[in-house]
């Protein structure tokens, strides 16, 4: 096996840009590692917790599992209710859009459970955001019109009743 080597604690702010940059050119893996490196020397550094996380929901569509584990845990490190009522939403909105990419039996009823729960995450945020922090309407009405345009994502009562119907 190998030893990691450390990083220095003055080269968290490069680190911390490197991994942004590389979260937005979809190299979720690589964001990831970086993150790993910071946490290692400053295991509470919220900036690089948030990023590991979304860095683990980009994965998403790649394997559900075990990022989405990974993801969860780490949201029990977040330091305020905000964050971890808005980065909740965030796990179960993409997890969500997952089902919904992905198609097949069951995955609108799948994909509603999971925006529903997305969308309860951010409406708990709302009571907690500053002021003029509106990120969690935003997430909100994002989820909102997903399920607008997709009537074939809905509760699993109403695929039920649906499927009697025919």
């Amino acid at each position: 096996m190998f030893t990691l080597k450390i990083l220095e604690k003055e080269g968290i702010p490069s680190a911390l840009a490197k991994a942004e940059r590389y979260r937005l050119l979809n190299e979720p893996m690589e964001a990831e590692s970086i993150c790993r490196d910071i946490l290692e020397i400053d295991p509470t550094n919220q900036q690089a917790l948030i990023t590991l996380l979304l860095s683990l929901t980009d994965a998403f569509k790649q394997a559900l599992n075990p990022a989405f584990g990974q993801a969860e845990a780490i949201l029990a490190n977040l330091g305020d209710r905000f964050c971890k009522s808005y980065y909740g939403g965030i796990i179960c909105e993409r997890r969500a859009k997952v089902h919904l990419e992905r198609g097949g039996p069951g995955s609108g009823r799948i994909a509603y459970e999971w925006f529903a729960k997305a969308m309860e995450h951010y409406e708990n945020a709302l009571s907690t955001c500053s002021p003029g922090n509106q990120d969690a309407i935003l997430r909100w009405n994002a989820c909102a019109r997903i399920l607008m345009r997709h009537p074939d994502v809905v509760p699993a009562s109403v695929e039920t009743t649906e499927q009697m119907l025919e």
